[in-house]
């Protein structure tokens, strides 16, 4: 199970590690930044426990490189059944705050069990499209939905958590079209899509909060009112706006420490960093980030089984999602949906499924030249 030599030393991806190490660095002194005091007072320590929860994210990382993936595979069903637990514990034991029930505490402690999910869904799903021969079917398209998307998804659509809900449902069509649809599965999904669009989406109206409301109607009308509804667009595109093409300097953002831009440490933690850094600054985290995704689709290619190819590109896949469209509700072009920056925004829990994710994809590179166990 554990597996430790030279092979593995010799073939560990370091240039993705690297990439990413960097990219938490630049997020815990953006973190910092946007959270220290202009005027008295102390610093939150919001950048300590980033930094504790990436010692604690780095062990865990250096634990799944070391771990065979094969074995995530054969207990992939007890993982994604132990995760489904775990979102039903959140409306028994969870509490709640900024109007969703995702945390469950344990003393100063708290998680967010559908960031770890997110991990084992892929790992699910994964499994499951390699053990499939040939070409997927309408029925193994329906059955692999109701059995492993459909249950979670309204699960978090109910906590609510509307952006993981969204990222598995994008991870699921991401492995099914790389997988191989048949044509007439593409073409019966939208024609039922589109018959049942109006009656799903009065249903889904209906079940968001008021500020889940809130914030699709600031996307669409961005300027219906610009210091309610709309105010978390309008200041973070201020905020980036004001960064212009070398930005302000290193702790010399306004926006964050003033309080004019919410949630600057996590949801929108790349207008902060924009406003230092500019225009230029942008355009590096955007090469780190792609650096990341390349080596993913790398990894998924050179995989040597059908398993590691589907979870390496799972997990490229939703490292690809998350990146997208926070930054694109950062610039206004996606709704806000409470979407954190992957390895940077404040989070713990965050962090460490990320790392662990990260963990699985180096594993399953070390590993491309090994024969089958």
């Amino acid at each position: 199970m554990f597996n430790i030599d030279r092979r593995l030393i010799k073939n560990f991806d370091w240039i993705t590690l690297s990439v990413v190490i960097i990219i938490i660095f630049i997020g815990i002194m953006t973190i910092y930044s946007a959270t220290r005091p202009l005027v008295g007072g102390e610093a939150p320590r919001f950048f300590v426990r980033q930094a504790i929860w990436l010692l604690i994210g780095i062990t865990g990382l250096f634990l799944m490189v070391s771990f065979d993936y094969i074995w995530l595979g054969r207990f992939s069903v007890y993982l994604y059944l132990a995760g489904i637990v775990s979102l039903l514990a959140v409306f028994i034991f969870g509490r709640t705050g900024l109007g969703a029930q995702r945390w469950i505490s344990f003393g100063p402690l708290s998680f967010q069990p559908s960031e770890f999910f997110k991990v084992v869904y892929v790992i699910m799903l994964s499994h499951q499209l390699s053990v499939i021969n040939g070409p997927i079917s309408t029925t193994s398209f329906f059955r692999l939905f109701f059995l492993i998307v459909f249950i979670p998804f309204i699960l978090l659509i109910k906590q609510p958590d509307l952006g993981t809900a969204l990222i598995i449902l994008i991870i699921f069509l991401s492995l099914m079209l790389a997988r191989g649809l048949q044509k007439k599965i593409v073409i019966l999904f939208v024609i039922i899509g589109l018959i049942s669009l109006p009656f799903l989406g009065n249903i889904f109206w209906e079940g968001l909060k008021d500020y889940q409301k809130n914030r699709l109607i600031a996307f669409m009308e961005p300027g219906v009112d610009p210091t309610g509804i709309g105010y978390h667009i309008t200041q973070s595109k201020v905020t980036v706006g004001s960064g212009k093409l070398f930005g302000k300097g290193y702790l010399k953002g306004t926006q964050g420490p003033f309080r004019f831009l919410p949630e600057k440490h996590t949801d929108f933690i790349f207008a902060a960093f924009a406003e230092e850094w500019g225009f230029l600054g942008s355009l590096l985290l955007l090469f780190f980030y792609i650096v990341l995704i390349l080596r993913g689709l790398n990894t998924a290619m050179s995989a040597k089984d059908d398993f590691g190819r589907y979870l390496a590109l799972g997990i490229t896949s939703m490292f690809l999602t998350y990146f997208f469209v926070n930054v694109g509700m950062t610039l206004g072009v996606m709704p806000v949906v409470g979407i954190p920056l992957p390895f940077m925004s404040y989070g713990g829990t965050a962090l460490l499924s990320n790392l662990l994710s990260l963990g699985i994809l180096i594993s399953i590179r070390a590993r491309r030249f090994e024969l089958f166990h």
